[in-house]
């Protein structure tokens, strides 16, 4: 049984920075791809940022060159670097990991809030 449980997430101010983090209880390394998605209140749950096994990043144009998407092996655990954080940034964060079964399997975490005060 995969599970993923966020944490980090919070209250900052405007122009702060985060470090969410994603634990798994099996090896993340059997994962295809990992990704961090977001929902504001009232909207669809949209990708953040992506990491592939084979190490390629994507971002969401609303992120790029503020948040940086990584893993440890080690530690079974995706983290999300969040700097120059906006009001806008808002929302529940939420793991994703995806297996390769024939087709992609993906799993879920229950989200960590993060809350950018103006």
């Amino acid at each position: 049984q995969v599970q993923l449980v966020e944490s980090g997430g919070g209250l900052v101010q405007a122009g702060g920075s985060l470090r969410l983090s994603c634990a798994a209880s099996v090896m993340i390394d059997s994962f295809v791809q990992m990704a961090w998605y977001r929902q504001a209140p009232g909207k669809q749950r949209d990708s953040v940022a992506m990491l592939t096994s084979g190490g390629t990043t994507h971002y969401a144009d609303s992120v790029k060159g503020r948040f940086t998407i990584s893993r440890d092996n080690a530690k079974n655990t995706m983290y999300l670097q969040m700097n120059s954080l906006k009001a806008n940034d808002t929302a529940a964060y939420y793991c994703n990991a995806a297996v390769s079964v024939g087709f992609l399997k993906h799993y879920w975490g229950e989200g960590t809030q993060v809350t950018v005060t103006s």
